[in-house]
């Protein structure tokens, strides 16, 4: 089996191998500009270790490991359009370094590629990899309108946050595992089973981002504590303490909503603190993490084959907390 580190190499190096297209040169410069942004190319990696739990060989999965890793920067790409966002990764978003036009067609591009890079899978069935890959992107676009939805929406449910969260986050991370597995000739059952355990994955990592932007620290967020109280955000934590609170705490919070920073941040943080909401969300992310790991456990491979999956999801957490 790879390593994390060998197997990012590896989509790095395919990465810079590639091209997406010369002219017109402000349609394509912008793709060779968010490609070459870097990140941690979790994705493509677990595409990459999804058929290597199965063959030795990963260079047959190197296509689809880069179409997905295009795909999910398309969706940066139009994701910081629809934030308003001035920087990705320290530096320029695409249509602040060029405009919100060229941005919006070089997008459009970059899925046009995904799937072209996808159809360069060799030994596999084109159809087998792009109904999972359709159906996760599909279901990125469906989470990001239920996420602006949630904006003007005065009561969100957790079920329907743990939807959203699910659609925009998790079930990429699942469909980069399942198509890896299907190019390592995995059974429907093993490729299906890898798809829970990334999904459920993803879902708790979006649930340890909430607690980690209320109650983690500055140097190890990366960004400013209590953002998403400041932008009223609702987070799951948020949403707890809006079913949780008593009328004089529900009244008191709405005002602190409508209040300064100064005062909101503090303000809202005592109240989660008063009814565990930090606790809660903590168990909850723990129940994920159990099903995600039962799934694994499931895979019919040798367990030692599957140590590196589980080594990868452990680091990620713990990156966070």
């Amino acid at each position: 089996m790879h390593s994390y580190l060998e197997l990012l190499e590896k989509i790095n190096q395919k990465i810079a191998a590639s091209t997406y297209g010369q002219k017109p040169a402000e349609l394509y410069d912008p793709i060779e500009y968010m490609m070459s942004l870097g990140g941690k190319r979790l994705r493509p990696v677990l595409t990459l270790m999804g058929c290597n739990l199965f063959k030795e060989d990963i260079t047959s999965a190197l296509p689809a490991a880069l179409a997905i890793e295009v795909f999910h920067n398309f969706t940066l790409v139009h994701d910081d359009i629809m934030d308003n966002a001035p920087l990705r990764r320290g530096q320029e978003t695409v249509y602040k370094k060029w405009n919100m036009p060229i941005a919006i067609l070089s997008g459009d591009m970059m899925l046009i590629k995904a799937i072209d890079f996808l159809a360069e899978t060799p030994n596999s069935s084109f159809n087998a990899l792009l109904k999972p890959f359709n159906k996760a992107a599909a279901e990125v676009c469906e989470g990001q309108q239920i996420d602006m939805n949630f904006e003007t929406t005065k009561d969100v449910s957790h079920e329907a946050y743990i939807e959203m969260i699910t659609l925009k986050t998790a079930v990429l991370l699942g469909a980069s595992l399942q198509i890896g597995a299907i190019i390592g000739n995995a059974s429907e059952a093993d490729a299906q089973h890898l798809y829970e355990f990334g999904k459920n994955i993803g879902i708790a990592f979006q649930i340890q981002d909430d607690i980690l932007d209320s109650f983690g620290e500055t140097a190890q967020v990366g960004k400013m504590i209590g953002g998403d109280i400041a932008a009223n955000k609702k987070t799951l934590l948020l949403i707890e303490l809006l079913a949780a609170a008593h009328k004089d705490d529900k009244k008191a919070l709405e005002n602190l909503m409508q209040a300064s920073n100064e005062v909101k941040i503090p303000g809202v943080l005592n109240l989660y603190k008063k009814y565990q909401i930090k606790e809660f969300a903590e168990a909850e992310k723990q129940q994920y993490l159990t099903l995600a790991f039962e799934h694994l456990q499931a895979v019919s491979v040798q367990t030692e084959r599957k140590m590196i999956l589980e080594k990868t999801a452990k680091d990620l957490m713990e990156r966070m907390s």
